[in-house]
């Protein structure tokens, strides 16, 4: 019963911290290879401001508001599902309002991130709920 006095818990598989891992990675990389400056920053130095980075603040913002990334000042994983409704709701307004002005890569970056944070958003959200 202790269990259920702390509120619900989330399960936060490996594959997924390592498909965000390669997401965030493949996003540098590709910013590197657009921007040659911006690899010469180094570290501490701010990301480039591009539509690659701007979807990778929302997609942070979303995984951390789901719990998929830890509390910096506290270590801990907390969920605020309204919050990361919220990120992914904004994403879903820049696809709509930027549809046929974006490359194919970017839009392809778009869509798929929407797919995965739509798809980890409803299994949170459903374990949260508990069992019908």
């Amino acid at each position: 019963m202790a269990d259920e006095q702390d509120g619900p818990k989330i399960h936060i598989d490996s594959d997924w911290k390592a498909q965000a891992q390669a997401e965030k990675e493949k996003l540098a990389e590709t910013a590197s290879e657009s921007d040659p400056d911006a690899a010469a920053a180094g570290p501490g130095q701010l990301p480039p401001a591009n539509f690659e980075t701007l979807v990778s603040s929302f997609v942070t913002q979303a995984l951390f508001a789901m719990g998929a990334i830890p509390d910096p000042r506290t270590g801990q994983r907390v969920a605020h599902l309204d919050l990361a409704r919220h990120n992914i709701d904004m994403l879903s307004v820049l696809e709509e309002k930027t549809k046929g002005n974006l490359t194919d890569e970017e839009s392809n970056l778009l869509a798929s991130t929407l797919y995965e944070l739509r798809t980890r958003y409803v299994q949170i959200s459903s374990s949260a709920r508990g069992p019908a």
